[in-house]
């Protein structure tokens, strides 16, 4: 089985803008993010921390670093996910977020679970 196999996740995400946590005259955008984590590999697989790059519509980059996700460090078994919910505040109605999970497998392994970029957009911002 190569490693591809053996340390396997699959992160998806869903977005939705927060309208009442929002104040638009303030330069103040609130989005939601629920991320699934899926490990689709052999082995157990434990969440140690987070690396996020959040870009807002003019450029402007936070870099977020930490332990696990909202205050925990899940291990998901084979075939399993961790689903949660977290958010974030732009200056802009439209930005992106991409980033990583640090990952060790039961076996001690350590490797990194890379999540795509994906966009955050207030409704009706694009066209």
């Amino acid at each position: 089985m190569s490693n591809a196999e053996t340390y396997a996740i699959d992160v998806s995400v869903q977005t939705r803008y927060l309208r009442e946590q929002s104040d638009p005259d303030a330069q103040r955008f609130a989005f939601a993010y629920t991320i699934t984590i899926a490990n689709l590999g052999a082995l157990p697989a434990q969440l140690l921390s987070r690396s996020w790059l959040i870009t807002d519509g003019n450029s402007k980059v936070q870099e977020v670093q930490g332990p696990g996700v909202v205050g925990e460090q899940p291990t998901i078994a084979p075939g399993a996910s961790h689903t949660y919910t977290s958010g974030c505040l732009l200056e802009t109605p439209v930005g992106t977020m991409e980033g990583s999970y640090d990952m060790r497998a039961s076996d001690g392994h350590q490797f990194v679970a890379e999540i795509n970029r994906f966009r955050l957009a207030k409704p009706n911002a694009l066209n």
